[in-house]
């Protein structure tokens, strides 16, 4: 079957036209952005320049911050753009490209988010076996399966999504491209298409969702016969702040790409949207990694290192200006 698709590009609405409200915008999201790539990088450089941090949990941290760069940098950059000029158009290589990364990216975060559940239960429930299960050869099968997973789950409908003849209207009511408001668009029949994102959101969503709960069920459960108080409470407020990202994160999915009416599903994931692509990869450095006691230790001892030697390449500098 032919490509019949007419239109060569898609006009994107974004939030608002009033001047000052863009500015408004334009700044925040600028701050969560650089926020977001800062704490992110931080985790990775600090968890790799210190070798007490290579272990199972700091191994799927790593790749999770670069999951979170990622995603955040789809659609924010280019909005940022948008906020500031009043080019609102994208190529439909463009769109299709972004649909694909934000299904890619976002898939791959629900499938680490099951992975790192995983690896704390075995580390809580069976901490004298912990080494023996989670040995590196086993972590690194588990990222490259979740790559691989998320690369098949995000290619195979994008892949029926692009063959879709788009010879209408052209406007999309979205910050950026998606699938369902691109559905929506087709001048053609979309029900598989449709079906099929759902069939895979429903898998991938649900799926992870029910590995995550069952794990922190199980610590939990571990955790209630801990004899230490302080120990129950240090690992239940872990627990807690943990569970806060799961909401947010499938909350808002389940919100946007598990409803039954195709309509008001296009009326509010905008919204929602923002709240998955800025505020939740903002928020899990946070919550996954500076709140953790060692990776404050490893914070200090690489911040000292950092001071140390740019004094140290720095004296000689400023005692030749002295002797001048």
């Amino acid at each position: 079957m032919e490509n019949q698709t007419a239109v060569k590009h898609f006009l994107l609405l974004g939030f608002t036209e009033i001047f000052w409200i863009k500015i408004l915008l334009f700044l925040l999201l600028l701050i969560v952005y650089l926020l977001t790539l800062l704490g992110n990088m931080t985790i990775i450089l600090v968890t790799v320049l210190n070798g007490h941090l290579h272990t199972p949990m700091y191994f799927f941290l790593r790749n999770f911050s670069i999951v979170e760069m990622g995603f955040i940098s789809i659609a924010i950059p280019n909005m940022l753009f948008q906020l500031l000029s009043r080019q609102k158009t994208i190529s439909s290589v463009a769109c299709f490209t972004q649909v694909f990364f934000a299904y890619f990216l976002g898939i791959m975060e629900f499938c680490l988010l099951a992975v790192m559940a995983v690896d704390r239960y075995v580390a809580i429930c069976h901490p004298f076996r912990y080494s023996i299960i989670m040995h590196h050869k086993l972590c690194v099968q588990l990222v490259v399966s979740c790559w691989l997973v998320s690369f098949l789950c995000s290619l195979t409908p994008i892949l029926f999504l692009t063959r879709l003849p788009f010879c209408g209207p052209n406007t999309i009511d979205h910050f950026m491209c998606d699938s369902a408001p691109l559905i929506h668009l087709a001048c053609s029949d979309t029900q598989f298409v449709d079906l099929l994102y759902l069939v895979i959101a429903i898998i991938v969503l649900l799926g992870t969702l029910v590995i995550v709960v069952a794990s922190y069920i199980k610590i939990i459960s571990a955790v209630l016969h801990l004899p230490s108080a302080k120990e129950r409470n240090r690992t239940f407020s872990t627990c807690s702040s943990h569970f806060l990202v799961v909401t947010l994160l499938y909350g808002s999915c389940i919100f946007v790409y598990i409803q039954p009416e195709q309509q008001r599903r296009l009326e509010f994931n905008k919204e929602v949207s923002i709240l998955n692509m800025a505020v939740c990869p903002l928020l899990n450095p946070f919550i996954y990694s500076f709140r953790n006691k060692r990776m404050q230790e490893a914070l200090r001892v690489t911040g000292g290192r950092w001071i140390s030697k740019w004094r140290i390449s720095s004296g000689p500098a400023t005692a030749n200006t002295e002797r001048m």
